[in-house]
């Protein structure tokens, strides 16, 4: 049988819509065989995951999610085959969520100043022990009515240059993939496209990445078209790193990100997961 893999996903623990039993049951529908659960800054969906996995006959890579601060940009590192346990990875986790929830108070903050108030505490309830993603306030101006969609609420609101855009400084791209690898996982570059840097900017962020002990970096996305897929691919080759492939899935109803559903790898990349 072929194995599919889908190596980023994303439950309610972060910024999914579902449960990390209904994100499994999903995957498995899918024809999902191995899935990487990768919520943001946070391992709390792991345990639940892995159970559902081994009900359904799914292999369970555990991971997360890592923002990370490079040179004035952010960058998403994917950690895969972590042991959520591990001390290094653990504090981390802990020093990046006050991160994102000092975010969070701030960007309710400028909504408030804009006459959306509340944003915070009404978020802080339906995260729960959640993290709050900048999606999560992306929702909340849905459903206050003030966008009619997530990328309307980006374009107005949350992004960069926008009123509620709040800049953070995340942990370092070298603490970032330090933590990865301490909890013996493999550091992955998500969605390198997505960024919209230049070449010049993109190869100096995988020369560091590397050089930190960064191993692989995403060929294969959920939105990725075959001139991306070709580009990420010839930025694997020039840094010698092993090549993922996943969705990042969050909720159903978008076709583009879809558990599995994923274009094929390029012939002679090296798949991250001969590394587990």
């Amino acid at each position: 049988m072929t194995e599919l893999y889908d190596l980023h996903s994303h439950s309610n623990a972060s910024d999914g819509a579902l449960s990390p039993t209904e994100l499994v049951l999903r995957a498995q529908g899918q024809g999902v065989t191995a899935l990487a659960l990768t919520d943001h800054d946070t391992t709390a969906g792991l345990q639940e995951a892995r159970l559902a996995a081994e009900q359904a006959g799914i292999r369970f890579i555990a991971g997360i999610e890592l923002s990370a601060s490079f040179e004035n940009h952010c960058l998403h590192i994917v950690g895969l085959n972590i042991d959520p346990q591990q001390p290094d990875l653990v504090q981390g986790i802990a020093k990046q969520q006050y991160t994102r929830d000092q975010r969070a108070q701030k960007i309710s903050e400028k909504l408030a100043k804009k006459g959306i108030p509340d944003a915070y505490p009404i978020l802080r309830q339906v995260a729960g022990n959640g993290e709050i993603t900048r999606l999560h306030f992306a929702d909340f101006l849905v459903a206050q009515g003030r966008v009619a969609s997530q990328q309307e609420a980006f374009d107005r609101y949350l992004s960069k240059g926008k009123p509620a855009y709040v800049p953070t400084l995340w942990a370092s791209l070298p603490e970032c993939v330090a933590w990865i690898t301490a909890a013996g996982g493999v550091a992955v570059l998500a969605h390198p496209l997505r960024y919209k840097l230049s070449t010049k900017w993109i190869n100096k962020a995988l020369v560091a990445f590397k050089a930190a002990g960064g191993q692989g970096i995403e060929v294969v996305t959920g939105r990725a078209s075959v001139d991306d897929i070709r580009l990420s691919y010839l930025h694997a080759a020039k840094h010698d790193l092993y090549a993922s492939q996943g969705s990042d899935f969050h909720a159903p109803g978008n076709p583009y990100l879809e558990l599995g559903r994923l274009a094929a790898m390029p012939t002679g990349a090296m798949p991250v997961w001969q590394l587990f």
